[in-house]
C-alpha cells in the first residue's frame, strides 16, 4: 500500500500525452490511448476493492489507506521534512556517493548530447516524479530513496554510455575505462562499509545498527512463546516487534502489530488503542508481551497515553 505510487501513475499519464501530441496524432487516438492506460489502472485496484469488500473489510481498508493515510501525510511540518531530508541525504549518499556522482554526470552528458537527449529529458521528467514520490509526506527516511534508485541508475548508465562514446575510438586500453569506471562505482559502497559485510558478525552488526530494538532477544522470548503455548494459542505484543510472531509462529490476538501510529499526533490515535485493547480482552491471549524500549513504540509528549494505563493496571 504505498499511495506514491500515484506519482509515477500521473507521470506515465502525462508522458503518454506528450508523446501523442507530439506526433501529431488525431485527437480520437490520443484519448482512446489514455482512456486505454486509465483503465488499466484503475480495474486492478477495483478488482481490489471488490475482493476486500467481499471479504467484509473493504471499511478497514478504506480507513488505513485514506483516512488514517491522510492524518499521516500531513503530520510532518516543511521545515522538520528539510532537517529530515539533509539528515537522510548527507548518511546515503556519503556512503554511495560514486553512483551519485555518476548519475549527476550523466545528467550533464545526457542533456548536451544530441543523440541522447531525448531520452534524458525523460529521465529527467522521471526523475521529477520520483523525486515527487520520494517527498511525500515530508519524512525522508533512508530506504524511501528506493523511489529515486531507478531514475539514479539510468543516469549512470548513460554516463558510462557517454564515456564509452569517448574511449571508442581510443586505444584498446582506454577502451576499457568505462568498465573501470562503472566496477569502480558500483564497489565504492561495499568498501565503504566493508566492516559490515567481511569483518563483524550478523549479531554485532544487528546491535550496532539497530542499537536496543530487541531483535535479537526475540529469538530467544519466541523461542519460549512456542514451547509454552500450543499451535492454535494467539499471543499479543505491546509493541511494534512483528518479528515475535513470526519466530513465535504463533498469530496474534490483535491485527495491530505495529504501534507507532497509536503513538502519533492524530485524530485517530485514541480510537486505534481503544480497537486494540478491545480485541485483545476478546481473544484472550495465552501470553501479553509488553516491550518498554522507547523505540518500539516512539512515544512523544503528546501521545495518547491508554494504553499503558490499561498495561499496567
Amino acid at each position: 500500500m504505498k499511495q506514491p505510487a500515484a506519482f509515477f501513475i500521473l507521470f506515465g499519464a502525462l508522458y503518454l500525452l506528450s508523446n501523442d501530441l507530439r506526433r501529431k496524432r488525431g485527437w480520437k487516438r490520443v484519448v482512446l490511448r489514455n482512456l486505454m492506460f486509465d483503465l488499466v489502472v484503475i480495474v486492478p485496484f477495483g478488482i481490489a476493492c471488490l475482493l476486500l469488500w467481499r471479504a467484509g473489510v473493504f471499511d478497514k481498508f478504506w480507513f488505513w489507506t485514506v483516512n488514517y493515510a491522510r492524518q499521516y501525510g500531513t503530520l510532518v511540518s516543511l521545515r522538520a521534512g528539510a532537517k529530515l531530508f539533509s539528515e537522510t541525504a548527507s548518511e546515503v549518499i556519503s556512503s554511495t556517493w560514486a553512483l551519485w556522482t555518476l548519475a549527476g554526470l550523466g545528467v550533464i552528458a545526457g542533456l548536451r548530447d544530441k543523440r541522447m537527449r531525448a531520452g534524458s529529458v525523460f529521465l529527467v521528467c522521471f526523475l521529477a516524479f520520483s523525486l515527487a514520490a520520494f517527498s511525500a509526506g515530508f519524512y525522508f527516511r533512508e530506504h524511501y530513496y528506493i523511489f529515486v534508485l531507478p531514475a539514479v541508475s539510468l543516469f549512470a548508465g548513460v554516463a558510462i554510455t557517454a564515456v564509452s562514446d569517448l574511449a571508442a575510438r581510443r586505444s584498446s586500453l582506454v577502451r576499457f575505462a568505462p568498465l573501470l569506471l562503472f566496477c569502480a562505482a558500483l564497489g565504492q559502497p561495499i568498501l565503504a562499509a566493508r566492516e559490515f559485510y567481511f569483518e563483524f558478525s550478523p549479531v554485532e552488526v544487528s546491535r550496532m545498527i539497530y542499537g536496543a530494538n530487541p531483535f535479537l532477544e526475540s529469538v530467544r522470548v519466541a523461542q519460549y512463546l512456542r514451547d509454552h503455548t500450543d499451535a492454535d494459542d494467539t499471543i499479543a505484543v505491546l509493541g511494534s516487534e512483528p518479528q515475535m510472531y513470526f519466530y513465535s509462529k504463533r498469530h496474534s490476538a490483535t491485527g495491530y502489530i505495529y504501534t507507532y501510529e497509536l503513538m502519533e499526533p492524530q485524530s485517530y490515535a485514541r480510537q486505534m488503542q481503544e480497537e486494540m485493547i478491545s480485541q485483545i480482552e476478546s481473544a484472550r491471549p495465552k501470553y501479553l508481551i509488553l516491550i518498554f524500549v522507547p523505540t518500539s513504540w516512539l512515544r512523544q509528549p503528546a501521545s495518547e497515553g491508554m494504553i499503558f494505563t490499561w498495561a499496567t493496571a
